[in-house]
């Protein structure tokens, strides 16, 4: 798989949306949700500011891939696919 950014998955503890984002992610794209870097939003003023309303939030290269809820085809165009 070709994965041309850096993917980054803004999340927090407890978060039953966040739970579910990964999962489906896992299912779909297993070799990113392995090697996804995982953000707590509330350890972070700045994470908290851009993204603590938003989460789950996936990006790629600093851009926003999606938000609140998983979207298998805008992942795959993330990477390419």
């Amino acid at each position: 798989m070709n994965q041309p950014a850096q993917f980054a998955f803004y999340t927090r503890e407890g978060c039953h949306l966040c739970e579910q984002f990964l999962l489906d992610l896992s299912l779909d794209f297993p070799a990113l949700a392995a090697g996804l870097r995982l953000l707590d939003v509330d350890s972070d003023r700045a994470w908290a500011l851009a993204y603590g309303l938003r989460v789950p939030v996936l990006t790629a290269g600093g851009a926003v891939v999606c938000e609140g809820s998983y979207d298998r085809a805008k992942v795959g165009a993330a990477l390419g696919l």
